[in-house]
């Protein structure tokens, strides 16, 4: 095995990494009740002062992607004017669809509407204003705002990259900005928090996919609900993640990760057959008209004169979760996009992945409001109790309850063995400077340092701490997205004309490199080297 340390490594970035996190781990161990009680600070003290913040940015990053579309750069191609998409639309959607789907749709597709529906903000609980309000502020949540800021990380990628043929990583986007600086301080600080925020939000999925496991075995009989068990969880699930990045099986990754979205489409489908069929299509229609209407209403919504009690659990933990997935979900996106044009990249990466995820939300949380209200009910009770059990109990209400409870386990397991795998082949290369193949023993290290966050996480707070870990490691990543929206409006900028071959930026570095990298990477993601 190589070692840990290659002459591919970013010293600075790696050890100034590690040193940050793994004081968190230890901290975590050691001085558990404190370090809970400060996480509970912290959450506090962002929300009540820097809320404001949080949404003004990601407002500004859906307005910007919108702005970006109708812009005289929409037809920039990412990439040389020769250049044509590699993948067909369909593929391409499939594949969108995939990075940003995991974990945390599955363990929220049920709970988030039916706590919104028992405990909604402003209508009389359980009505049917609640019933539409729960499907709306679900639907804002993981809507329009969650893709436009892995648009934002993912379009400047492939921009600069394919573009100008600067190497892959988040340090590339800045260039405009920074120049040659990009290659020191300033760019290892970009890369330390995009290791930092990418770490921890991966962590919190695997927390909250810990969790929902433990529910499901505990429902299936095979291993009850507690902290130790959970702890056992994460670190039995990390290991075998990093066996798999040990092993070189890559071709099962591959099928891994493939045959993962197979079985959460055969699930969905399940539920909507078995289900509510017609009142699901129809409430699908509903919904998104509703949501449509409110979006912008919700996107400014801070409760300022309410209180941010609310916004702290909800609103601002899924803006920080999001931001924190960013790098990874972003890098994805921006590796299965070369060929198209601006417009044609927002069309696809905003656009197609919500009408899915909204189909998904629909089907499992609409299923539930309608037993709900209609039915036995029973979920509202459950959720209250125990939020990783919502799905189970909401499949144990329909037919053939074994069988999809146990396939939903597989998909959760399967979803975190994926998710952790990828996770650490993304900060391996950003700590890498960018080496889309960085060593084995990075990455299973790296697999090791998210299992053992998830876990302490877990220790030292549970949900609270998962969210307030998302919520406060995506803050300083929030800086780099707003600079990285006015470094890329720089580099269109100098684009002379965007029917022209494409050429380097003024004072850009030729990267001879490039080509070949970009080849590799190209096997890492699309399951050759992953």
């Amino acid at each position: 095995m190589d070692k840990l340390h290659n002459p591919g490594t970013n010293s600075q970035v790696f050890y100034v990494s590690v040193v940050l996190v793994l004081s968190f781990v230890y901290m975590g161990i050691f001085f558990t009740e404190k370090v809970s009680n400060a996480f509970t600070t912290v959450q506090d003290l962002i929300v009540v002062n820097l809320g404001w913040f949080y949404i003004l940015s990601v407002a500004f990053f859906l307005g910007f992607v919108i702005w970006l579309y109708f812009s005289r750069y929409g037809t920039i191609r990412l990439g040389k004017e020769s250049d044509r998409p590699e993948y067909k639309d369909v593929t391409w959607f499939a594949m969108l669809f995939s990075a940003g789907m995991g974990i945390g749709l599955l363990f929220y597709s049920v709970a988030e509407p039916i706590i919104h529906f028992s405990s909604p903000k402003e209508v009389a609980s359980g009505s049917i204003e609640a019933a539409v309000e729960a499907m709306n502020l679900t639907f804002f949540h993981w809507g329009l705002h969650a893709w436009a800021i892995y648009t934002v990380v993912g379009l400047s990628l492939a921009y600069f990259s394919y573009r100008h043929d600067m190497p892959l990583t988040i340090r590339s986007t800045m260039y405009p900005i920074f120049g040659n600086r990009i290659y020191g301080v300033r760019g290892n600080i970009v890369e330390i928090l995009a290791i930092f925020g990418t770490l921890f939000g991966v962590a919190t999925s695997l927390g909250l996919g810990v969790m929902q496991i433990n529910s499901g075995m505990d429902y299936l009989g095979i291993l009850s609900v507690s902290a130790n068990n959970q702890i056992f969880l994460v670190i039995f699930i990390a290991l075998a993640a990093t066996i798999s990045v040990a092993s070189g099986l890559d071709r099962g990754i591959r099928i891994l990760s493939q045959m993962n979205i197979l079985l959460g489409l055969a699930l969905v489908l399940f539920v909507f057959v078995v289900g509510p069929s017609a009142f699901l299509l129809s409430s699908y229609v509903q919904s998104v008209g509703y949501y449509l209407q409110h979006v912008v209403v919700l996107t400014f919504q801070t409760d300022a004169f309410t209180g941010m009690e609310w916004q702290k659990m909800w609103t601002m933990f899924y803006w920080g979760w999001w931001i924190s997935w960013s790098p990874f979900v972003g890098m994805f996106i921006a590796r299965i996009s070369r060929g198209r044009t601006i417009r044609e990249f927002i069309r696809g990466a905003l656009l197609a992945p919500v009408i899915i995820t909204f189909i998904w939300i629909i089907v499992f949380g609409n299923t539930a409001i309608h037993i709900e209200l209609f039915g036995n009910g029973g979920i509202v009770q459950a959720v209250e109790t125990s939020i990783p059990t919502a799905l189970y109990v909401l499949l144990d209400a329909l037919p053939g309850s074994m069988v999809s409870s146990a396939l939903a386990t597989i998909v959760v397991m399967t979803f975190f063995v994926t998710s952790s795998d990828s996770g650490s082949l993304v900060i391996a290369i950003l700590s890498s400077g960018g080496d889309p193949r960085p060593s084995i023993s990075l990455r299973i290290f790296w697999s090791l340092i998210q299992g053992t966050v998830a876990a302490v996480l877990l220790l030292t707070g549970g949900l609270v701490a998962l969210q307030t870990a998302a919520l406060t490691t995506a803050l300083p990543f929030c800086i780099v997205l707003i600079l990285m929206c006015y470094s890329l409006y720089k580099g269109l900028g100098a684009d002379k004309n965007s029917h022209e071959a494409a050429e380097p930026l003024d004072g850009l570095p030729e990267n001879k490199s490039s080509k070949k990298t970009k080849e590799l990477v190209g096997e890492l993601f699309t399951g050759k080297g992953k």
